[in-house]
């Protein structure tokens, strides 16, 4: 069958594609930017399509002669995402029926009780984008999933952060409500399976692992499997959600934009009331994935780093992209910039491999404070911090997030481009280049980039310009001296 992956650069969507192609589907992702998709292994046995889910008339072309139409994306973060999501909901249904789709696939949140508390924002709209599909002409499975437990995902990063970073804790009464968490690799089997459903099955199913778990358990047995001691749990009625989401984002990498309405869900249970897909897709032998094992799973993809996509994948809609900072004819006022070279007795290929192991464990490779502080003040705002680390410690893709940057280009053994994800008055991008420059040594250069947006953005660098020596300079300075000379 011929497949259309929706959120191909997200979490899902992104390990979805390929195994799509491995079961002998025809994969085409519909994204905003084709090259977000540029570097990943499967690029080349998939097709892209350029469109928006929100720009109905760039739809037609990624639908046509699509048999099923996978929906995978959201707009959580943003300031409105409700209203985002029901307008990409209605218009993803009418670009299936028009091209006459066989079937759109849905992954969805969960089915709050009845008679309960009201909704949260996030399964209000999980809900809605549900009716929205299954009110269309197109036959439509929707899956109900809870918490999704595997490397990379938001909800297993807050699970592990908590529980690693704070032995004893005071939490919220959610901590004790039911929740019913399912093994990532079950849930894209559940997916890729919905591809051949007949046409009769036009429904929602909850889906979920074999375990019932409180979110207080669901920690006490991760501390278990990563072979740390048992945590000192102490709920109290004090923490609203908003209060949890700030504690969230203090000790995760998650930012309050997305820890926010993830929080919210937690407070009501989440526990399938039905596991009626089993009558098309039935259990694997041995089972669905258990809580433990899946932990184990994904604690050994962080541990060997091969964890495929990560929740900071996918970016807004509002990613700034033009004008790139390598244009000729600069366009936009006035720009800063910052350029630092350095001669490096050692080859491009040496100093390359530092350049593309910059951020995570391994750090900027100057005045680590000053990035840390700079990270802390950007959560303090709302923004992403630097927590985000990276996917891989050697190789990065065009599209990742990189700490508070995103990786906007890049040339293998030449160029890397990031462009700031962090709150500014402005846009701003980094550039780091390695240049042979003969007889088997070569040439570092650094530039740093900025497009003041007002008066503030102008206060902005001036109020910084005086670190950049510091910074920017033993940045470089360190970074050509750590590459190996053979």
């Amino acid at each position: 069958m011929r497949c259309l992956v929706t959120g191909a650069t997200g979490y899902i969507g992104g390990r979805l594609a390929p195994r799509l192609l491995a079961e002998g589907h025809q994969v085409r992702c519909l994204a905003r930017k084709a090259g977000r998709l540029r570097d990943v292994p499967w690029a080349a046995r998939a097709e892209v399509a350029e469109g928006d889910l929100r720009k109905p008339e760039t739809l037609p072309a990624a639908f046509a002669d699509v048999d099923v139409a996978y929906y995978l994306v959201h707009s959580l973060g943003q300031a409105d995402f409700e209203a985002a999501d029901r307008e990409a909901a209605t218009h993803f249904a009418a670009a299936a029926a028009a091209a006459g789709v066989r079937r759109v696939v849905y992954l969805g949140g969960p089915e709050p009780a009845a008679g309960g508390e009201v909704p949260s924002p996030h399964l209000r709209s999980r809900a809605e984008v549900a009716r929205i599909l299954l009110a269309g002409e197109v036959p439509t499975v929707v899956l109900r999933a809870a918490v999704i437990i595997g490397s990379g995902s938001a909800s297993f990063e807050m699970l592990r952060y908590l529980t690693e970073r704070l032995p004893a804790m005071v939490t919220p009464r959610w901590v004790r409500n039911r929740i019913q968490p399912i093994a990532v690799r079950d849930v894209l089997r559940y997916l890729v399976g919905c591809a051949t459903l007949p046409p009769e099955v036009d429904r929602a199913f909850d889906i979920g692992g074999p375990d019932v778990l409180t979110f207080r358990e669901m920690m006490q047995r991760y501390a278990q499997v990563a072979g740390l001691r048992r945590r000192i749990i102490v709920p109290v009625r004090p923490l609203t959600p908003a209060l949890s989401s700030h504690w969230v984002g203090l000790i995760t990498p998650v930012p309050n934009a997305i820890a926010r309405p993830l929080v919210e869900s937690l407070i009501h249970e989440a526990v399938a009331h039905e596991h009626d897909i089993a009558r098309w897709l039935p259990d694997p032998p041995g089972g669905l994935t258990g809580f433990d094992d899946a932990v184990a799973l994904a604690l050994t993809k962080v541990r060997d780093a091969q964890v495929e996509t990560r929740w900071s994948n996918a970016s807004g809609p509002d990613a700034p992209a033009e004008p790139l900072p390598s244009d000729p004819d600069w366009s936009g006022g006035t720009v800063y910039t910052d350029v630092r070279e350095r001669e490096v007795d050692a080859p491009p290929g040496a100093l390359w491999r530092v350049i593309e192991g910059v951020g995570g464990e391994h750090g900027w490779y100057s005045f680590p404070l000053a990035w840390s502080v700079r990270g802390w003040l950007d959560r303090l705002v709302g923004g992403v911090g630097l927590r985000r680390g990276r996917r891989d410690p050697h190789h990065l893709q065009i599209g990742e997030a990189l700490d508070f940057w995103r990786v906007e280009e890049i040339v293998p053994g030449e160029l890397l481009r990031l462009r700031a994800e962090m709150r500014l008055p402005g846009r701003a991008w980094l550039e780091l280049r390695a240049e042979p420059a003969g007889e088997g040594r070569s040439r570092y250069v650094q530039r740093a980039v900025f497009l003041p947006r007002g008066l503030p953005g102008h206060l902005y660098w001036h109020s910084v310009a005086p670190f950049h020596a510091v910074i920017f300079g033993g940045m470089a300075r360190n970074i050509a001296g750590h590459a190996p000379t053979r």
